[in-house]
């Protein structure tokens, strides 16, 4: 078999806020899979996220796609009873992920999906990605490896020039950032096969604290 590919000339990093007006293009553009244009996130087939596993089964909901295909997938990776247990206790104070997701609507979004500064250059002046983990999902949930990626205030300025914020994105944020997170550990735990667990310290960070979602009061 071959893969054939465009070759590209990369020169460096593009225009920030032309890369940001980029990218909401993308993330704006008619969908080119008739079940994403239907409005079901997921992909036509599963692919990776580096080397871990990514599966991407269509379905209508995005809490529930996230909270299945990305999130808790990731956890059953970790074979941490501890993290399981705070992420239990994270759906539980968010009704599943819903509650994060109310009075916002989420279309499906054609997304690169590991989008870092590893994976972005230009060429001729022109914003390039490339190396994707793609799948449609909710726009926002592209930013989860933003933490790593240098994408500045003019980056920002350019994107939101055509996609507003809305409103509760930081904690959306932080559960985008959580998935990537827990890649990264899986990520190394396939190359160090005796990596320990994830500590109760870390697991809380990275599940329980990271999503900002106050405790249901009982009726």
């Amino acid at each position: 078999s071959f893969l054939i590919m465009e070759h590209l000339e990369l020169r460096g990093s593009a225009n920030p806020a032309e890369f940001g007006r980029a990218m909401a293009q993308l993330h704006l553009a008619e969908p080119s899979s008739e079940p994403a244009r239907a409005g079901k996130f997921g992909f036509d087939v599963e692919n990776t996220i580096g080397g871990t596993s990514q599966p991407n089964g269509w379905l209508d909901d995005w809490p529930e796609f996230f909270r299945t295909r990305r999130i808790g997938h990731q956890i059953r990776l970790t074979g941490s009873d501890e993290l399981a247990t705070l992420w239990d206790t994270v759906l539980d104070r968010t009704s599943g992920l819903g509650a994060l997701f109310e009075g916002v609507e989420v279309k499906p979004s054609v997304l690169h999906g590991d989008l870092w500064s590893g994976n972005m250059a230009a060429t001729a002046n022109e914003p390039c990605i490339f190396d994707p983990a793609t799948y449609f999902g909710h726009h926002e949930a592209e930013w989860g490896m933003s933490w790593c990626a240098s994408l500045g205030p003019a980056f920002w300025s350019g994107y939101r020039e055509l996609i507003r914020e809305d409103p509760g994105f930081a904690e959306r944020r932080n559960l985008y950032e959580l998935y990537h997170k827990l890649n990264h550990y899986n990520s190394e735990a396939q190359q160090r096969p005796t990596l320990a667990p994830l500590p109760f310290a870390r697991a809380h960070s990275l599940s329980l604290t990271c999503i900002h979602v106050p405790e249901r009061v009982p009726p």
